[in-house]
């Protein structure tokens, strides 16, 4: 019997057997493709050597449909708590994390709080720690409540606040802080198993967490599955349109890919001046003032 696509129209028949649907059969989806139905796991099983490679090939669609379609928003973690515009990318350059709330203030609302005298955490109040072994007792306060921020926090800090570098702990906390929600974590966790750090070397692995994260918004994830396609795949349509999201979301890298592929004759002028345009939106969406004055001040 053919492999073709189910169709919804009352008369649904098992792929294998040609049993018709009815109210004492019931048939299932193949649930890899969704393509054809079944009545029963021994007709799935009669049938899988006909079905495979279209399986196959449906299934890696349907994956890309999901890849390519999410994660085309910041995560909420990448907004400031109180102007409530995106921090600019990479956030770790352009913000304040603080430990007692672990919340990522933008340098404009940090330097426009300090103008304005407070010299504690201007999100949540609390006096900024004076010492590692302070901050670290705040980062352990979280831990207690199993925030995943805080969680995944530490698991950078191995090395500094005191704490001996231990990359295999690292790394069992950042799959403690990912499967509590922490995106960071996952991306962190890509990172890891692509260079191979605190784990064996695993580009498969990497792009499993990279492709998790990226269809979270995660735009730094997003850049490295286009980094992986092409020094790893040499597929360059795929590497643009990962880069045409990450660019789209304010991440200069991105648009810098893009135009190197542009150059090469690899991506059309029209894909180089999507990005272009999807950067220079985004970057106008988290202007503000007081991110200008810290800019101009080399904060």
């Amino acid at each position: 019997m053919s492999c073709v696509p189910v169709v919804d129209d009352g008369n649904e028949v098992c792929a294998n057997c040609g049993t018709t649907a009815s109210n004492t059969v019931k048939l299932k989806n193949c649930t890899a493709c969704r393509l054809v139905k079944y009545c029963g796991v021994d007709c799935q099983w009669a049938h899988r050597k006909q079905h495979k490679k279209a399986c196959k090939q449906r299934a890696a669609e349907l994956k890309d449909e999901q890849l390519y379609s999410q994660g085309h928003e910041r995560l909420e973690g990448d907004f400031c708590p109180i102007c409530t515009l995106a921090i600019p990318l990479p956030v770790n350059t352009n913000s304040v994390f603080n430990t007692c709330c672990m919340k990522r203030i933008c340098d404009g609302c940090d330097i426009a709080a300090k103008k304005r005298g407070m010299n504690d955490c201007p999100f949540c109040r609390t006096p900024y720690p004076d010492s590692d072994e302070e901050m670290l007792a705040m980062v352990q306060a979280r831990l207690a409540k199993k925030d995943p921020v805080a969680i995944n926090f530490l698991g950078d800090r191995f090395g500094k606040l005191g704490l001996q570098k231990d990359m295999r702990k690292a790394v069992k906390l950042r799959i403690e802080a990912a499967e509590l929600g922490s995106i960071q974590a996952l991306f962190n966790l890509g990172h890891a198993y692509y260079f191979g750090e605190g784990v064996q070397q695993d580009t498969a692995k990497a792009v499993e967490y990279y492709e998790k994260a990226a269809m979270q918004g995660c735009p730094l994830s997003r850049h490295e599955l286009g980094c992986v396609e092409v020094s790893d795949r040499g597929n360059y349509d795929r590497s643009v349109r990962h880069f045409l999201i990450s660019a789209k979301m304010g991440y200069e890298d991105s648009l810098e890919s893009i135009k190197e592929t542009f150059m090469t004759g690899l991506a059309t002028k029209e894909q180089y001046a999507e990005a272009l345009k999807g950067y220079q939106n985004a970057l106008e969406e988290m202007k503000s003032h007081d991110r200008d004055e810290a800019k101009r001040l080399e904060y």
